[in-house]
Order: C-alpha cells, then sequence, then structure tokens
C-alpha cells in the first residue's frame, strides 16, 4: 500500500490536493482552495492523502471551526473523504478514517460528526458506508439531507443542524447558489459555466459565496461547497448542473 502524507502550511506548496490538479481551466480555482486550507490549517484542519497521484484522502477539523452549520462542541467535522478508482477495496477508507478517529481520542473529543445525503448526493460520501464502520444518523432534514454521528464518550451530547438549515432560500432570482472555496472546481464552474448556462435559457441567478466561517455556518444549506437552489427550494449538490450538457438533466424544469 501507499504511504500516507499530511498537507501543512509548510508543504502545501509543492503538493497536490487530490482533486483537479490536473484540470488547467480550474488553476485558480485550485490555487484559492489551496489558499483555503492553508488558512484552516492555523485551526487544527487536517488534509491526509496518500503519498499519489490520487484521490485518497481525508479532511477534517473541530467542528466549532467547521464551515458548515452544524452544532456540534467538541467533535471533530469530518469534510471531504473520497478513495477512487484503482484504491477502492483495498482498506485505504478504513486507515484514514482510524486516523480521524484516533486523533480525536488523542484530543479528548466526544467523536466524530459528517454530512451526507440519506440517499447519495454528489461529491458527499456514502452513509451507508459509515454506518457499518459505527457512525448513527442523529437528524434527517426532508431535503434528504442526514447527520451522522460517531460518539467516543457515552455522555457525549449529540449533534444537530443549526436551526438556519431551512433549505429553502427568499431571493426572487430564479436560480440561487451558495458556495464556498472548500473545492477546488466550485469557483470557476460557477463563475464561468452557469454563468453561460443560466443565460442561454434566460433564467436569473444569485450566486452567494460564503467567505467566512460564520457565514458558512449560517448557510441555509449543510452543503456549503455547493448547493443549488431552484425557485427557493433546494435541488442538487452536483456542480456537474453547471454545464449546460448536464442542467436540464439536473434541474428539471
Amino acid at each position: 500500500m501507499e504511504n500516507f502524507i499530511n498537507l501543512t502550511a509548510q508543504n502545501i506548496g509543492n503538493e497536490h490536493i487530490c482533486c483537479a490538479f490536473s484540470d488547467k481551466k480550474c488553476a485558480d480555482s485550485y490555487q484559492l482552495k489551496k489558499d483555503w486550507l492553508k488558512r484552516e490549517f492555523e485551526n487544527g484542519y487536517v488534509f491526509r492523502r496518500i503519498d499519489a497521484r490520487a484521490k485518497v484522502f481525508i479532511e477534517y477539523g473541530p467542528a466549532e471551526q467547521a464551515w458548515v452549520p452544524v452544532a456540534a462542541p467538541n467533535y471533530l467535522m469530518i469534510n471531504c473523504f473520497w478513495v477512487s478508482g484503482q484504491y477502492k477495496g483495498k482498506g485505504y477508507a478504513k486507515q484514514l478514517l482510524q486516523y480521524a478517529i484516533d486523533d480525536a481520542v488523542a484530543q479528548g473529543r466526544d467523536g466524530l460528526v459528517t454530512v451526507v445525503g440519506i440517499k447519495k448526493f454528489h461529491f458527499m460520501m456514502d452513509a451507508k458506508w459509515l454506518m457499518k464502520q459505527g457512525f448513527e444518523i442523529v437528524e434527517k432534514l426532508p431535503s434528504g439531507f442526514c447527520l451522522l454521528a460517531k460518539k467516543l464518550k457515552d455522555n457525549a451530547s449529540m449533534p444537530a443542524f443549526n436551526d438556519c438549515v431551512t433549505c429553502q432560500t427568499s431571493h426572487s432570482e430564479d436560480l440561487v447558489v451558495y458556495y464556498s472555496n472548500r473545492c477546488p472546481f466550485t469557483e470557476f464552474h460557477i463563475t464561468n459555466s452557469l454563468k453561460e448556462t443560466v443565460e442561454k435559457r434566460g433564467l436569473t441567478l444569485k450566486t452567494v459565496k460564503l467567505q467566512t466561517m460564520e457565514q458558512a455556518q449560517a448557510a441555509p444549506s449543510p452543503a456549503t461547497i455547493f448547493s443549488l437552489f431552484y425557485k427557493g427550494k433546494f435541488v442538487t449538490t452536483d456542480l456537474s448542473a453547471c454545464m449546460d450538457s448536464r442542467f436540464d438533466k439536473v434541474v428539471k424544469i
């Protein structure tokens, strides 16, 4: 098996971040994600991946400072967690998760928490697999989001979504997008692909970029990487909806 490495403020300039490292059109977006990571490393954020050019990694950090509208004092929040391609089924996911669990124990944390889809959402983790690893459902939303937690202490309080998570917006535009630079694809596809796609269809668009932790924790959707709303209601976390070839398949107007 490949070795693992942790990215830090010192080495991130010379290391890739798994996603979009070969996508030239997303070069600026890629750098924005690196800049975001550098700032979050100061808050105890962890990015751990295999030492190879592959998408095999986990990202997590203190839930109190997570860019997610969830109340989970003394938990670690798992953000992105991927094992793709030829690396599936070889134990990498369990090793990455165990590293996070061990870290939570070492920090005296009450447990780990994460947001998924009740049914698999794009760019989100597999709830069924996590539940096999000891996570349990602590809250579900009508929009299809689900909050999972793995308690490490019997007396630990249960996490919960913040009250702001209604998965509805009051903006007058046809489409509203909430996003952040937590993903190296978002900036390009929202400011370029989606803009062209909605103009072609004569739709109105409002983009809301979450630029601080406080803004993310007050968002109407727990998917703060990318959430698309149509006529005020949540539609998808699928970033490919920004592209002309995918929009009509995802956003069924």
